[in-house]
């Protein structure tokens, strides 16, 4: 069957084992940054923006952009997050090498691109936060922190992600070239057939053969005087 094996999956169409799926390092890092992604967005939306003046402000040093950056970038994690698990359960029924090909490299770049975004959320809110004033009574403080923390390790977790896709893509492109390579092999090792190789000798006649005026080797003829 065409992709057995190919890109670190097993074979398609086998049974599902959900013990051995929980275990996967993929399926783990998702569930992870799954989780992070709650806990930012959720700190944030529950206690980043505090009431001053009968006005909604931002904890962050007043900066609305930088809750609604953390809050977006978290969402769409969330959302990601949970396609991917779906994804890497449809994986193992991926009989098809180039869409396992496909799906490895959106998990790759977008795994990359988005512990980069976690990088800049994370010295965003760092920085806006070192400027910020105290809340009243120290109300949505932990929240606060607790964002930047996990906007940090979320860093780690998707870049994580990224490089077992491309640990992924790198086991499958050295497969097949060496299904090539092999398959390359075997055409220049045997010849094809019917026909054979065309290199039948073609025996001659040796010179000193006997011919019909010829003497043999223990033929004896007098002289005629």
């Amino acid at each position: 069957m065409e992709g057995v094996g190919a890109y670190g999956g097993g074979k398609a169409g086998g049974a599902f084992d959900p013990i051995s799926f929980v275990q996967r390092p993929a399926v783990i890092l998702r569930a992870v940054c799954w989780l992070f992604s709650i806990i930012v967005f959720g700190c944030i939306s529950s206690q980043g923006w505090q009431p001053v003046d009968k006005k909604l402000v931002c904890l962050y040093n007043g900066d609305a952009d930088a809750c609604n950056y953390g809050v977006g970038i978290s969402v769409i994690a969330f959302l990601a997050s949970m396609a991917f698990l779906v994804g890497e359960y449809l994986f193992e029924q991926m009989s098809s090498v180039k869409t396992r090909k496909h799906y490895v490299l959106v998990d790759l770049v977008f795994s990359a691109f988005w512990a980069f975004l976690y990088f800049v959320g994370f010295w965003y809110l760092c920085n806006q936060w070192a400027k910020s004033n105290d809340p009243p009574s120290g109300i949505g403080v932990s929240n606060v922190r607790a964002a930047i923390a996990f906007s940090f390790f979320s860093i780690f977790a998707w870049a994580a992600s990224a490089f077992l896709a491309f640990q992924r893509f790198k086991q499958g492109s050295d497969a097949a070239f060496a299904s090539n390579f092999e398959s390359d092999n075997m055409q220049n090792a045997y010849p094809s057939y019917p026909g054979g190789p065309e290199t039948d000798q073609h025996y001659q006649e040796p010179p000193f053969s006997a011919g019909p005026n010829s003497r043999g080797p223990g033929d004896f003829q007098a002289p005629a005087y």
